[in-house]
C-alpha cells in the first residue's frame, strides 16, 4: 500500500465547508449505512447558506434527498436542484444526442437497453459520469455534489472511464471517456470525500478504498467525515453514578449503571477507531454527531448543518 500522494490536513484558518466544497464536483462514498446520502445533504444545505447555486446527482432512484433538502428556489444564490440519473436513462439520452435515436427508441421498446452494461462493461457509469461532467461544463452551478454509489462499487464507478479508454481507440466513447477521466483527474474540479462511522469495519473499509481510488483513479480525495460520532455531555464516573442513583429501587440502578457502562465502552471503541483512521489514512476528519431518531427529516438536515458550521452544539447520541 503506497502514501497518499494528495493527502494534506488544511490550514487551520479553513473551515470545514471550505475544504469539503474545494472543487467545482464533490462525490460521496462510503460503505452501505455509514450516512453517504445524509452527509450529502448536510454538505448541500451548507453550500446553499454560504449563497452558492448546488446541484444534488441521486443514482439510486430514491427520493431520500428530494424530502431532506425541500424545495428551493431555483437558479438564484442559494438555491439548491435534485436531479436523479439512472444509467438507462443516462445510455438513452447519451446515445439520442449522437444520432442513435432510432437505436434508442427500440432499445427502449424492447428492454434491451438496461443490458448494455452488461455487454459493454463500464459504459453505464461513464455515461452517467457524462452527464455529471456536462452539468460542470454548464456552469450553471457552483457545485456539485454527487450521492455516489456505496464504497465498493465507487472503485468501479470511477475507474470505468479509464477501462473503457483503454478498451476503444476512437470514436465518441472514447472521448466521453477521456473527458471523465480529464474531470476526474483534475484536483481543481473534482474531489471523493468518503463517510465512515467510528467502527472497525467502516474504517477498514474507507482506508482501502482512499487507497484505491488514487492508485486506480488518480482522484483527490477530500476529508473523511465520520458520521454518527457520539460526543455527548460527558459521563459520570461509577463512584458519582453510584451515589446518585442511592434513591432509587435496585432494578433502575442495575439498568442505568449497565447502559452507562455499554456508553462509556462505545465512545472508548470509538475514539480508539478514529484515532486508527488518523495514523492510517492521514487526511482531515471532519465528524457529525450521532443523532437519536429514527429517519432523519429536513429540520435534522438543519441542525447537522449548523454544527458543521460551528454554529451551534447540537446534542448527539448513539445511532444516525
Amino acid at each position: 500500500m503506497q502514501s497518499l500522494v494528495c493527502a494534506k490536513v488544511p490550514p487551520e484558518h479553513e473551515s470545514p465547508l471550505q475544504s469539503l466544497t474545494a472543487t467545482n464536483v464533490v462525490i460521496v462514498a462510503g460503505k452501505g449505512g455509514v450516512g453517504k446520502t445524509t452527509v450529502t445533504a448536510v454538505i448541500a444545505r451548507a453550500a446553499s447558506r454560504d449563497g452558492r447555486r448546488v446541484l444534488v446527482v441521486e443514482l439510486d432512484g430514491k427520493p431520500t434527498l428530494d424530502q431532506l433538502l425541500g424545495r428551493e428556489a431555483q437558479n438564484g444564490p442559494g438555491s439548491i436542484e435534485v436531479v436523479h440519473i439512472s444509467a438507462a436513462d443516462a445510455l438513452d439520452e447519451y446515445l439520442r444526442d449522437h444520432g442513435f435515436a432510432r437505436i434508442a427508441k427500440r432499445l427502449n421498446k424492447t428492454g434491451v437497453i438496461d443490458m448494455v452494461g452488461t455487454a459493454a462493461p463500464g459504459i453505464d457509469d461513464v455515461v452517467v459520469l457524462g452527464k455529471v461532467k456536462s452539468f460542470e461544463r454548464s456552469q450553471d452551478f457552483d457545485l456539485i455534489v454527487v450521492d455516489g454509489p456505496a464504497a465498493g462499487h465507487a472503485i468501479t464507478f470511477l475507474t470505468s472511464a479509464t477501462g473503457l479508454a483503454n478498451a476503444v481507440r476512437s470514436g465518441p466513447v472514447r472521448t466521453q471517456s477521456d473527458e471523465v477521466i480529464e474531470l476526474l483527474t483534475d484536483v481543481e474540479r473534482c474531489q471523493v470525500v468518503l463517510v465512515a462511522l467510528p467502527e472497525t469495519t467502516p474504517v477498514n473499509e474507507v482506508v482501502e478504498t482512499a487507497f484505491a481510488l488514487e492508485d486506480d483513479v488518480g482522484i483527490q480525495l477530500g476529508p473523511i467525515v465520520i458520521n454518527g460520532v457520539d460526543t455527548g455531555v460527558p459521563l459520570p464516573s461509577v463512584k458519582t453514578a453510584a451515589a446518585a442513583w442511592q434513591d432509587l429501587d435496585a432494578g433502575a440502578a442495575a439498568v442505568l449503571a449497565e447502559a452507562a457502562a455499554f456508553r462509556r465502552s462505545r465512545r472508548a471503541m470509538e475514539r480508539t477507531e478514529i484515532e486508527r483512521l488518523s495514523a492510517e489514512l492521514p487526511l482531515e476528519q471532519i465528524t457529525l454527531p450521532a443523532q437519536l431518531v429514527a429517519g432523519l427529516t429536513a429540520t435534522d438536515i438543519d441542525r447537522l448543518t449548523d454544527h458543521l458550521l460551528g454554529l451551534n452544539d447540537v446534542p448527539h447520541v448513539e445511532g444516525n
